[in-house]
Parts: C-alpha cells; sequence; structure tokens
C-alpha cells in the first residue's frame, strides 16, 4: 500500500512491525518476518533515512508516528509532481517552438498495430492539459470502453472531456451503463446521426485519427502535431458538437423490471432514460434491451407517460418531454478525485 510513496516490500513490513512492536532490534525483526536479517538491516537503514524509524544507541528501533513522517513523505513527493509538472509544460513549449517550421515527417506519424494505436491513443489523453474531445464510433478496436486507463487519471487532474457518439455506438451492449458513469464523473457527452470517423484530441495540440486497414488486416492511424490539419480537425469537432443532440441520462436506478414503479408526481429515473434514448434516436427494440426492459414494459410506461402529459402520440410525447425538462435530468456534478480512486470508474471514450 504504500509502495507509492517509495517503500519497498521489506520496508513496508518492517514499518509496520515496528508499529506494533516498538522499541524492537533488528534480529527480533529479522526472527518475527521471517525474513533475512541482511534484507532487514536494508530496510532499517532506509527508513532511518527517511525518518520513518527511529534509532537508539542500543541499536533498538521504534516506528515515527505515522500521521508526522508520512505527511511529511506526501508532502515531498506532491510537491517533486509539481515541479515535475511545470517542467512538462516548459519542455511541451520548448518541443512546440522546435517543430515550428520542421518538415512534415515531424507532423505526422504513421501508427499501425492494435498494440500501436493503444499506445498513442492513451498518450494523446495523457498529454492534455485543459480538455480532450473525441468522436466515438463503432467497432471498438483497440481500446474497449472499460480499458481507457488514461481517462480518469486526466479526468483526476482536471482535463474535461467532451466526446460526440454515433448513434449506432447506443446499440453496442453495456454502452448505456458506461455512458451513465462518465456522465457522473464530468464527461459531457452528445450524440449525431452519423460520424465520419473516430477522434481524438489533446487540446489543440495532437490528434489521433483512423487509416484504412493494412494488407495484412492491421489497423493504422495518423498522430498530428500542430498543423492546419488538426486546425481542421478542431474545426470540425466544434461543428460537429454544436449541431449533436446533448445525452443526458439518470446515474440512478439499475432499470430492472423488477424494480419499475410508476410515478404519479411526474417522470421517474427510469422513464427519463427511456425518454432520452428515443429522443437521441434508438428504436423500442434498442431501447429496451439497453435498459433490460420487455418491449411490454417499454411501451407501458410510455403510455403511462403520455397519459401524464395529456398527449396522445410519440410526437407530442417528446415536445412535452423536451420542453419540460423530462429527458434531461441534472446529472451529478464532477466530485474532485484523485488518480488512485478515479482508475476504477467506466468511461465512455473508446478508439
Amino acid at each position: 500500500m504504500l509502495d507509492a510513496l517509495g517503500l519497498g516490500p521489506d520496508d513496508e513490513r518492517v514499518y509496520r512491525a515496528l508499529v506494533g512492536r516498538p522499541n524492537s532490534t533488528a534480529t527480533l525483526l529479522s526472527d518475527l518476518l521471517d525474513v533475512p536479517r541482511v534484507h532487514v538491516d536494508k530496510a532499517l537503514s532506509r527508513l532511518v533515512e527517511w525518518g520513518l524509524v527511529i534509532g537508539s544507541a542500543d541499536e533498538q528501533f521504534t516506528a515515527a508516528p505515522p500521521a508526522m513522517a508520512f505527511g511529511a513523505l506526501i508532502t515531498q513527493r506532491r510537491d517533486g509532481l509539481r515541479m515535475a509538472e511545470q517542467a512538462l509544460v516548459t519542455l511541451a513549449e520548448e518541443h512546440r517552438a522546435a517543430m515550428t517550421g520542421n518538415s512534415i515527417n515531424d507532423l505526422i506519424e504513421v501508427v499501425t498495430g492494435r498494440g500501436a494505436i493503444r499506445h498513442r491513443f492513451l498518450q494523446v489523453q495523457q498529454a492534455a492539459r485543459t480538455q480532450v474531445r473525441s468522436f466515438i464510433t463503432a467497432p471498438f478496436l483497440a481500446v474497449p470502453p472499460d480499458e481507457n486507463t488514461a481517462e480518469p487519471m486526466a479526468i483526476g487532474r482536471g482535463v474535461q472531456f467532451r466526446a460526440v457518439l454515433d448513434r449506432a455506438v447506443l446499440a453496442e451492449p453495456g454502452i448505456i451503463t458506461d455512458a451513465i458513469d462518465s456522465l457522473r464523473n464530468g464527461v459531457q457527452l452528445r450524440v449525431a446521426d452519423q460520424l465520419p470517423m473516430k477522434l481524438v484530441l489533446a487540446d489543440a495540440d495532437l490528434g489521433l485519427v483512423p487509416l484504412a486497414v493494412t494488407p495484412a488486416g492491421e489497423p493504422g492511424a495518423v498522430l498530428l502535431h500542430r498543423s492546419g490539419l488538426l486546425d481542421a480537425l478542431d474545426a470540425l469537432f466544434e461543428t460537429v458538437w454544436r449541431t449533436a443532440h446533448p445525452f443526458e441520462l439518470s446515474g440512478t436506478g439499475t432499470g430492472a423490471e423488477t424494480t419499475v414503479e410508476l410515478g404519479a408526481e411526474g417522470p421517474t429515473d427510469l422513464d427519463r432514460r427511456i425518454l432520452a434514448l428515443l429522443l437521441a434516436g434508438l428504436t423500442d427494440q434498442t431501447t429496451a434491451a439497453q435498459l433490460g426492459l420487455s418491449p411490454r414494459t417499454l411501451h407501458r410506461r410510455l403510455r403511462h407517460l403520455m397519459d401524464m402529459a395529456g398527449v396522445r402520440t410519440r410526437m407530442q410525447l417528446g415536445a412535452h418531454a423536451v420542453r419540460h425538462g423530462w429527458a434531461e435530468p441534472p446529472v451529478p456534478s464532477r466530485q474532485a478525485s484523485s488518480p488512485a480512486t478515479a482508475t476504477a470508474t467506466a468511461t465512455a471514450t473508446e478508439w
């Protein structure tokens, strides 16, 4: 658990033993932990140097108070990371200046193979300082929804994510659950009838777009640095984003039929999900499958909503839902999270 602070396995075991057994000798610790004495001596030497253990003249050792000792160590690590971030900004600016006027080969990198594309896809997100924008289309060739570890890490350091989903993606198994998790984490999602390509942009500095599959069957992609082509992709994303339909879903409830209750006062969270998916263009069958409902239950809930709204047709229900905000419930605001806790969340950005 303490390896993030630079402690090795022996260091942590020795420190934990001393927390429960102050004033222990190296020999006692070696016997207690069943660790060779030479390993214990090295661990004690490191722990004393870091101020985590206090040694006495008679070669007895005691753990320093954890809150004091590790608090100072965590502060040092945090300061070191801040300095590294500042150095990264400086290096990025130097690299950007050096790239100005370079040849096309320096501005465009061809990437071939799923492994290489996956690596570059994650790197582009890791390089973002303020925002990541993406077009999401199916199929997912290199990075499935639950394997994009870079997105939650970037969200944890304050990077904004905006993604446009191709409408066909909403029919993919599990995508609605992934979308809800992303909305909870602050990702902004919209839906377009059809997207021209996959795309991921990091700020205005990097872009990754697909190429045709090679004769050997391997997918390819192009990594773009700052250039006129990257500016065009930037403008393309913003144009599509403005015309795409906002995708907002309630993040509570499972949608299972056994938990369905008809709301007398207004639409339930499940009702709002149904309306949001139908307004996004999904068919009845796809909507029911995504929410774990039978077609009969879906139709029953739509009839209840129509009665509640006092309308006779689905078109009227859609207009009523938009006017009264039935399909756009508030999404929980993004909470500040550390990279360590954010890695467990699902994502809606894939490649």
